[in-house]
């Protein structure tokens, strides 16, 4: 074993290999995706080593460290992270006798040093994809990533900027069943099981390099077939609560907390530093025509052609909950072309435009319009040269998570995933307008309110399409306000939706986080004016699933066959109950076979090949054969001519050490745990997405359900949450055979829950209620 030391001082690499102690270990450590680690001790002379018999320098902290093997196969590389630290041995006749300890990090050190400036989350994109970009973000060409393969698609990645890069990329790495590690500056990602080493104890190999006795193997974990397993906080009934202004009131109280998201900010840039963050945008400028001053950014025009003067954010928005898209501080002069504050479902062109301001031409005026789905909308506007204004866009899905997450097994050999897909939803945009030079108290200009059925559920954001666009923008922001949208009815039947926001911003009203609606001056809800605000409720994620087979496999002698486990998921998140279903899937997968709670080690000398945490051992032994997961290796150096490298190398499979799917074994406090678990995931029918009262009377509400009944089934309507089913008579309401129906009023302050059923037996119902919350006059 070689090993070599750079102290960055000019003096090149220092063979420091006749120098290492004997009598202490050297040990490289590598851990699945993980930093790995090198740890040894020097004899090398120093102020504090006077009797020491190698006047080589001590090492500096960041001299980087390369181990080699006599085959020339690179071990390790990377950096001293702590200065090397004197050890105390003894007494030479020069007086007291030290070596010296030292500990490297892998190259991977380097960016774990780095500050994280991550906005958002990346959603059904391969994991080679996202690594790469992170790397690239966290700090560009540090390490090359050719090597990063391409992997399979994540779900949901959320990244945590309090951690550092190697946390997060084994993140990525993990939630889809790869290995990444970096080696000689180069990072690389590989699907689990991409290398296989194979030990066959009972071929009797008669050079001796397998030893039977250097294996160990250990069951773990006890086999569970009824997994419950929690998740985040999520959103639950679609809730429409309705109330009656009277002229004069002020402040409504919501009956309970709107749903709210962690991280309202997705993307925020005030345009004032010298150039463009490259970690919030990709610009893609071929004619100079974006720059940046104490104005922020500078259209200077663009090239003629769509889609190729853009600035596009990097990270993608989901199209879920309360959006808010706003460019503040926008000046545009003659000629100008092109969209402003777009969201597209494809390449940054107006043709894949969901929404944005479309910017052109006409009679010699700068016209400005709203853009949905490639085609003009709404009002067109006249933007009057000198003048300042504030865009925005306010979009609202009932929705609020729009991605299912992705869960990988390995099961019998082979990766398997479960979950995944997009949530269908519909959309209700809003485009409104500020010209600055206007009172603070002066209502923001309204240029559409619309709605369509189906929306994309990730978008890109680009603040800049330019095909010509001349003018400047102050600042640029997407933040996900929450769940709220407030829709008043006047006393004349029309209806229009009520700006949520703060005070001096041309709105209607805010709503605080304890669910208190209070509206402006001058916006106060008249005589007979009915509000509506449409929100989502709130509670912790779970799912209890079973497999069946196993449990009937289990029974005998009259005893239950159910071996229960509850946990939490901890990676990748579980943002809702079918996501918790998903993990609860992945898990039984592997829960019920005796093989996947296999543990153990094996030590091996001079193995043919190196062997890396994320190889799988094919192990052959008394007849039977298992594969299994490497997920750490230690290498040591024997001190020997010829080189003597003793691997010992931990493996597990997934129960025993889970890997696709992290989690944990103390289950979230709030959680409501199920009393009986599905058989199927997804056992469950379509959520109300679209239920609305159409007609709320002093004696009765018309309800439409907004989607057809199944057949020999309709919907049902509780007077609490919960307590559906067949048979189950408390807190019954009515039970409807067709979409449009009547629940009669009794009370000012009512609350209602429906959800549709089907004709199986048992009836199938909806995952989750849609509410109505009324405090209205009764009769």
């Amino acid at each position: 074993m070689i090993l070599t030391i750079d102290n960055m001082n000019g003096g090149g690499a220092i063979d420091y290999t006749a120098v290492l102690s004997a009598d202490a270990p050297f040990t490289i450590e590598r851990v699945l995706n993980t930093p790995s680690r090198c740890t040894g001790t020097l004899e090398v002379g120093s102020l504090a080593n006077p009797g020491a018999s190698s006047t080589l320098p001590v090492p500096v902290r960041r001299g980087r460290v390369v181990v080699t093997a006599a085959s020339g196969t690179v071990l390790f590389t990377g950096y001293l992270a702590t200065e090397p630290v004197p050890v105390y041995v003894g007494v030479g006749l020069a007086g007291p006798v030290y070596r010296v300890a030292f500990s490297a990090i892998s190259d991977e050190w380097l960016l774990d040093k780095q500050s994280l400036t991550l906005t958002a989350d990346g959603f059904t994109v391969p994991a080679g994809s996202l690594l790469q970009e992170l790397t690239q973000r966290t700090a560009a060409n540090v390490l090359t990533t050719a090597q990063v393969q391409s992997g399979r698609p994540i779900g949901v990645f959320t990244p945590q900027p309090t951690q550092p890069w190697s946390t997060n990329a084994g993140g990525i790495a993990g939630s889809t069943y790869a290995a990444y590690r970096v080696l000689n500056g180069a990072l690389s990602m590989s699907p689990i099981g991409s290398v296989t080493h194979t030990l066959d104890f009972d071929a009797g190999q008669s050079d001796g390099t397998l030893q039977v006795a250097a294996l160990q193997t250990a069951m773990v974990k006890e086999l569970a077939n009824d997994v419950t397993l929690s998740g985040q906080i999520e959103p639950t009934a679609y809730v429409s609560e309705m109330f009656l202004g009277d002229g004069t009131t002020t402040v409504f109280t919501l009956s309970d907390e709107p749903f709210r998201t962690s991280k309202p900010t997705l993307l925020a840039d005030s345009f004032n530093q010298p150039a463009f963050n490259t970690q919030i945008w990709n610009v893609a400028d071929p004619g100079s025509h974006l720059s940046l001053c104490g104005a922020g950014l500078v259209l200077s025009g663009g090239n003629g052609y769509d889609g190729q003067t853009t600035l596009t954010a990097i990270d993608p928005v989901e199209m879920g909950g309360s959006l808010v898209v706003e460019a503040g501080k926008v000046q545009l002069t003659s000629p100008s072309d092109g969209v402003l504050c777009g969201l597209y479902s494809g390449a940054t062109q107006r043709s894949n435009c969901f929404a944005g301001y479309n910017v052109r031409q006409s009679g010699g005026a700068t016209i400005l319009t709203p853009f949905v789905n490639g085609a003009e909308v709404g009002t067109t506007y006249t933007l009057l040269s000198g003048h300042t204004y504030t865009f925005r866009i306010r979009l609202h899905s009932p929705e609020v998570q729009r991605v299912m997450q992705t869960y990988y097994t390995r099961v019998d050999g082979a990766v398997e995933s479960f979950g995944g897909g997009l949530v269908a939803a519909p959309m209700q945009l809003l485009f409104d307008l500020i010209d600055l030079g206007d009172a603070s108290n002066t209502p923001a200009t309204v240029l559409y309110d619309g709605a369509v059925t189906t929306s994309p559920a990730s978008c890109s954001f680009a603040a800049i399409d330019s095909v010509q666009l001349t003018g400047s923008m102050g600042f640029c922001s997407v933040t996900q306000s929450g769940s709220a949208w407030v829709v008043s009815t006047l006393p004349s039947g029309a209806s229009e939706t009520r700006l949520i926001g703060i005070a001096g911003e041309g709105v209607d009203c805010k709503i605080a986080a304890t669910g208190v609606m209070t509206f402006f001056a001058g916006r106060v809800p008249v005589a007979g004016e009915v509000i509506t605000v449409s929100y989502r409720l709130r509670s912790r994620s779970i799912a209890r699933l079973e497999d069946a087979a196993s449990v009937a496999a289990e029974a005998s002698a009259g005893v239950s066959g159910t071996a229960r486990w509850l946990g939490k998921v901890v990676r990748p998140l579980a943002r809702s109950s079918a996501d918790c279903e998903s993990a609860a899937q992945a898990v039984l997968s592997f829960a019920s076979s005796r093989a996947a709670a296999i543990a153990g080690s094996y030590t091996s000398i001079n193995p043919v090949a190196d062997v890396w945490p994320g190889d799988v051992l094919s192990i052959t032994a008394n007849g039977q054969m298992i594969n299994t997961v490497v997920r750490q290796v230690a290498i040591a150096d024997g001190a020997a001519s010829p080189e003597v490298l003793i691997y010992r190398i931990a493996f597990a499979n997934d129960w025993a050490e889970t890997l696709g799917v992290t989690l944990s074994e103390a289950i979230a406090t709030d959680a409501f745990l199920p009393t009986t678990a599905l058989i199927a995931s997804g056992a469950v029918l379509a959520n109300l997405q679209q239920l609305t009262v159409t007609s709320a009377t002093t004696t009765a509400l018309q309800i439409d359900a907004g989607i057809a009944p199944p057949t020999g089934g309709g919907f049902e309507v509780r007077l609490r949450d919960g307590d559906f089913g067949a048979g189950v008579d408390q807190n019954l309401v009515l039970r409807s055979p067709v979409r449009n129906f009547t629940i009669p009023r009794s009370a000012q302050v009512e609350r209602y829950y429906v959800r549709m059923y089907d004709g199986s037996t048992p009836p199938l119902y909806s995952r989750l209620s849609s509410a109505v919350f009324t405090n209205l006059p009764v009769a």
